[in-house]
């Protein structure tokens, strides 16, 4: 028995098309500008929950343009006392649809331990690789405390 696709199997057939919408205008020279970890982390704890840093985990993702400049901040998950599940497939499909150039990982740790765990550098070095393959730079990934942040490329841990 052959197959042959009809024209009526072909119109079932889904098409996907990418749109990046703005809410809100910004000129990009508006937008925030990453020179360090420490303009990382100023961005982040603005917009991070004090009521919640130190209760539970979240991982947050600022996504940058070529300039350095901030096009969004998306919290990826938020978890539990002792960990969060961050998707590196949701983390590089919004990268895409946005059309970032580079990222910077972000997630806090409730204890106030500035120590990277061993998942912590997995997944880093995992969104890192993953990223790669679609010319996206992960810049860094930054463990924010109540008290004080540790950024993994002041570190020489990227």
């Amino acid at each position: 028995m052959e197959n042959k696709l009809s024209l009526e199997m072909l119109n079932n057939v889904s098409e996907i098309e990418v749109v990046y919408k703005r809410k809100v205008t910004v000129k990009v020279s508006e937008r925030p500008l990453i020179r360090t970890s420490k303009d990382c982390y100023d961005i982040l704890k603005n917009y991070w929950n004090e009521e919640k840093i130190e209760l539970v985990e979240e991982f947050k993702v600022l996504f940058l343009n070529r300039s350095n400049r901030v096009l969004q901040l998306m919290t990826v998950s938020s978890g539990g006392i002792t960990g969060t599940v961050a998707d590196p497939r949701i983390i590089l499909a919004t990268a895409l649809r946005l059309g970032s150039c580079s990222l910077v990982l972000s997630h806090n740790h409730p204890s106030g331990s500035l120590k990277p765990s061993r998942a912590d550098e997995e997944l880093t070095q995992k969104i890192k690789y993953a990223a790669q393959f679609h010319d996206i730079t992960v810049l860094d990934h930054i463990i924010l405390t109540s008290e004080g942040y540790l950024s993994f490329a002041d570190e020489g841990r990227l």
